[in-house]
């Protein structure tokens, strides 16, 4: 009898309304210290590519570390991202990533301006178009637009992966431009300035959307001659190349 009594009350009992799959309560996060980069596990670089070198000097296969524009003249590849950085860093997203990490963004709604500029890294590819090119951006998404008016750090992107020289290196030509009123061009000193700009922002470390890296730097002189022989716009620079392997974290 009692247990019929129980079956009855049951039945009549309200059934408590059950939460969306989207709408449950959501446990607490059990509480963790935050972790220091130099206590992070380090992304560290496929065997493989240490078995190749950090990159390799095009002028020993016929390139140059000066590209080249329209009239002849030409920009210094003035940093390199060693091919003994973390694995992502030698595919375009990551560098892609990396650069952003540093204040370096794509183009103004993916527009170029400027004519784009050709580099022979001595991997056998010859004289190719940069990858993309990007700009200083204080704000996400569109400062690079703004960096087209104010001047600001720059650097054209090339890739040594030619069947001849396939170290997977980036080459870099950094300089810093003057705004529109002095028609967009290269800063007085603009490509020694360029270059220490982004290095001193890369070995400082950075970080972007929760992933974190540290850069060391090798100074590298002989690559390029100093003076402004061959450099467009008339510019001298010092000479001398960043070489930075890059860490992620």
């Amino acid at each position: 009898m009692l247990s019929l009594l129980k079956l009855w009350l049951l039945a009549w009992l309200p059934l408590a309304p059950t939460a969306p799959l989207d709408q449950h309560p959501l446990l607490p996060l059990p509480h963790l210290e935050p972790t220091s980069s130099s206590q992070a596990r380090a992304l560290s670089p496929d065997p493989s590519t240490l078995q190749r070198p950090p990159w390799i000097d095009p002028r020993s296969n016929g390139g140059s570390l000066l590209n080249r524009n329209l009239w002849g003249a030409g920009e210094p590849l003035n940093v390199i991202l060693s091919a003994h950085s973390s694995p992502d860093i030698l595919r375009e997203t990551g560098l892609v990533a990396y650069l952003r990490s540093l204040g370096l963004w794509e183009e103004c709604a993916r527009l170029h301006f400027g004519d784009p500029q050709e580099a022979n890294l001595g991997d056998g590819k010859g004289w190719e178009r940069e990858l993309f090119l990007v700009r200083e951006s204080r704000w996400p998404y569109v400062g690079a637009c703004l960096e087209s008016v104010t001047g600001g750090n720059h650097a054209r992107v090339y890739k040594q992966n030619g069947t001849e020289a396939d170290s997977g290196a980036w080459f870099l030509a950094a300089s810093k431009e003057v705004d529109w009123r002095r028609h967009h061009k290269i800063a007085h000193d603009g490509y020694n300035v360029g270059r220490d700009l982004l290095v001193e922002k890369a070995t400082s470390g950075s970080h972007y959307l929760g992933r974190s890296w540290e850069a060391t730097v090798e100074w590298v002189e002989g690559l390029l001659e100093p003076g402004n022989r061959g450099i467009a716009h008339g510019i001298p620079q010092d000479g001398r190349v960043a070489v930075l392997t890059v860490t992620e974290y």
